[in-house]
């Protein structure tokens, strides 16, 4: 028989909130497989036999290119959001699987899902909005509707696929992108994971878009979706059963604001972030939550910044000079190099007044990240050339092209235009 298999993405720092996803779906659907991948490496103080999850596999389980310097590339938020497709490739491998759902760690469910699993039988993917209906004001048409346009149409806190042949492309197609471009670059067009599923109702067949109201509740939507409690105490959401609410933000404290601008005077909203924040009060003082994220410093406990994790990501004669960087060597490792030649090449992105500037500049720069093994077909003389002779036939394209070389030329030196020629090699 196929078995519906639920995973999370989390740190171990994450666990504690994890076991609250955890246990609700334990109470609404005990007939599911549940997994965590772990954004990081495992510790003694995880004792699956106690946990209310079923399976765990770290960033080494997943067969993912090259995943220590690959991993390196990447900030926390960006490392957990970039394993969920190679996870639910896993899964979908499996002979006992027939659908897979994942769900963000700082989810709660509060009733069955059986209308999406049911979807699924039908559909090869279903997607949760974050707007399912059009907003009546201005301020929340910026804070919902815009927002949505910047970070993408559809949350990726849930994503629901079948053990079918599109759900398989769906998923291959998901790893190959977050692998290179899995980034916080709004900028760039670029959220995580997220942005990219907007192609997906174009790309893939059998898309159900959800417009439950019940699904995907959020500071987001609370403007167009009323939260109240039955008589009971259960929580309704304009008169059905919650499905599931994302408590988005809360560490920051912005979900609590944004619920009070969105759904001011609401009861319901006010006693169910009060109950989240009580809870999770309490998982703060598990010995889990104090674990340091492994892939956060060097080997010799030194922090890494996001400076260094760009540079890393976008230079591949470091990539290749240094496979493991996270290691640190006396004479030759990365951090080494960052310390006597990073501040040299590049004085402004080591200026704490002119840092965030000078990264945000250079980051405009697309390139496709980590390509350590990335086979490109064009010599770097040829790239060169033919950058020149296009530049040649159109004097106003070469203008932008020069203008470009003087930014690189200011920011990096003449080491900055040599590796443009060379990024793709």
């Amino acid at each position: 028989m196929k078995k519906l298999h639920i995973f999370t993405s989390a740190a171990c720092n994450y666990i504690p909130k994890v076991r609250m996803l955890f246990r609700s779906l334990r109470e609404h659907h005990p007939e599911a497989v549940l997994h965590l991948a772990l954004a990081d490496e495992r510790t003694s103080l995880l004792h699956l036999e106690k946990e209310p999850f079923d399976e765990v596999m770290t960033i080494a389980d997943l067969e993912i290119p090259e995943w220590r310097p690959w991993a390196f590339c990447h900030s926390i938020v960006e490392l957990a959001t970039a394993i969920k497709p190679f996870y639910l490739k896993k899964l979908l491998e499996r002979e006992d699987c027939g659908q897979v759902l994942y769900l963000d760690p700082d989810m709660v469910v509060f009733s069955r899902l059986d209308a999406i699993v049911a979807s699924l039988q039908q559909a090869n993917l279903v997607l949760t909005p974050h707007q399912t209906e059009p907003e009546a004001t201005l301020p929340a048409i910026i804070d919902n509707e815009i927002c949505s346009l910047k970070h993408g149409v559809y949350n990726l806190g849930f994503v629901g696929v079948a053990n079918t042949p599109e759900g398989h492309r769906f998923a291959a197609w998901w790893a190959s992108r977050v692998y290179h471009f899995c980034r916080s670059e709004i900028h760039n067009g670029l959220f995580t994971d997220q942005r990219w599923i907007d192609l997906v109702p174009v790309f893939f067949d059998g898309v159900a878009i959800s417009r439950s109201p019940r699904y995907n509740v959020a500071t987001w939507n609370l403007t167009t979706r009323t939260l109240s409690h039955s008589k009971s105490g259960q929580y309704l959401v304009n008169g059905e059963p919650l499905g599931f609410y994302h408590f988005t933000g809360f560490d920051s404290g912005a979900h609590r604001i944004m619920a009070n601008r969105n759904a001011p005077g609401n009861e319901a909203v006010e006693n169910l972030v009060n109950w989240y924040d009580n809870s999770t009060l309490d998982l703060a003082r598990d010995p889990l939550s104090q674990i340091s994220w492994a892939y956060g410093t060097y080997s010799d406990g030194s922090v890494i910044t996001r400076v260094h994790r760009f540079l890393y990501r976008e230079r591949v004669d470091l990539q290749r000079a240094y496979p493991d960087p996270f290691i640190v060597s006396t004479h030759d490792g990365f951090l080494s190099w960052v310390l006597q030649h990073g501040p040299k090449e590049y004085p402004t992105l080591f200026n704490n007044e002119t840092s965030d500037i000078t990264l945000m500049e250079m980051s405009r720069n697309l390139t496709p990240g980590f390509r350590l093994n990335l086979e490109i077909e064009h010599s770097d003389s040829g790239r060169a050339q033919s950058l020149l002779r296009y530049a040649l036939r159109t004097p106003a394209r070469g203008v932008v092209f020069a203008k470009h070389a003087i930014r690189v030329l200011r920011l990096e030196g003449y080491d900055g235009i040599k590796r443009r020629l060379e990024q793709n090699k």
